[in-house]
């Protein structure tokens, strides 16, 4: 109910300054062939998602694409439609069932993921900050300045995460000697869990292991986020919004904060982020921003749902039934 009253929230903040007619004409105008092609841009970002995985997964054993494919758009629908990011637990889940792999360890893939996404946007950002600023700051400072702080903060945690995931999965020695150290001050079978879970986690980092794997999948990173800017330049073209291709790469550091938000498929805090940078950055229209916004959600979220829960009825599960996966799902029981 928290997350549901936060995005309630947030969409009061995004439609406070909107004139609904106003932006209702502004949807009606937009070109629906930009439209159909920000579609096809989100259908290929989910494609690479599924190449990507399966380069993450190959440290682990043979991974069938299609499997990938149908977990991923699965996991990301009930992300979409299901408290607490559930889909990131379902979708490794899914996909250890299905292939015979540790869930633990593939679970630690999407961790991987999770990394490899922060550095891709910080990169483009960084990248956006030093080749093509034209000088946003004076437009608006505060939000510009938040941005870049933001960036500046964010950088070293990432840097931070990759050596512990890279300690995990090359240093094995370091981990047995820290876990004898825990067993002396940690409780009963305690140190036992730990130290399987912690084993399997290291396996689903394996691809650390291997410099050429690591900057392959940076690579496959950066050219997803590069699909989903285009996606975002897309629909802001559509509504005639002067956003320049490179401003996406801008852009996309607000859209990453407002879909961080804790609210059932990003609802209100990723309509905000955008409202807030087209308006602030790109002197878009409100009204415009806000259809726009609205629009780029309904092409982002819509199409990856209803897939979703199609391939999820497929599997002979609704709703309820992937509520119930969420809480059972127990990767250390799962084959390792």
């Amino acid at each position: 109910m928290t997350a549901v009253a936060l995005g309630v929230g947030l969409l009061a903040v995004f439609l406070r300054n909107a004139d609904l007619a106003r932006v209702w004409e502004a949807m009606r105008a937009a070109r629906l062939d930009l439209l159909a092609a920000a579609m096809v841009l989100i259908l290929i970002t989910y494609v690479v998602r599924a190449e990507r995985w399966q380069y993450l997964l190959a440290p682990l054993g043979q991974t069938r694409f299609g499997v990938a494919f149908r977990a991923t758009v699965i996991g990301f629908a009930a992300s979409a439609v299901l408290p607490a990011r559930a889909g990131e637990v379902i979708r490794p889940y899914l996909l250890a069932r299905r292939e015979g792999l540790s869930a633990t360890a593939a679970f630690a893939t999407i961790v991987v993921e999770r990394v490899l996404d922060l550095v891709a946007v910080l990169v483009l950002l960084a990248t956006y900050f030093v080749a093509f600023d034209p000088g946003m700051g004076s437009r608006d400072s505060a939000l510009f300045s938040a941005v870049r702080l933001g960036g500046l903060v964010m950088a070293p945690a990432s840097v931070v995460a990759l050596v512990v995931m890279y300690v995990l999965a090359g240093h094995p020695q370091w981990l047995q000697a820290w876990l004898r150290g825990a067993e002396r001050v940690l409780p009963g079978r305690l140190p036992s869990i730990l130290a399987r879970v912690l084993r399997m986690l290291s396996e689903g980092f394996g691809v650390l292991r291997s410099p050429e794997r690591l900057v392959a999948s940076l690579g496959w990173s950066l050219v997803l986020w590069l699909v989903i800017c285009a996606e975002t330049w897309v629909v802001a073209r559509a509504f005639a919004i002067d956003m320049p291709f490179v401003g996406s790469w801008l852009m996309l550091a607000l859209l990453v904060v407002g879909v961080a938000v804790p609210t059932p498929g990003g609802v209100g805090g990723f309509h905000e982020a955008f409202r807030l940078g087209a308006t602030s950055f790109f002197g878009a229209d409100n009204d415009a921003a806000v259809g726009a916004a609205i629009l780029l959600h309904a092409v982002s979220f819509v199409p990856v749902t209803l897939l979703g829960l199609w391939y999820a009825a497929r599997e002979g599960l609704d709703l309820k039934g992937l509520t119930q996966m969420t809480n059972r799902a127990n990767p250390a029981e799962v084959k390792a």
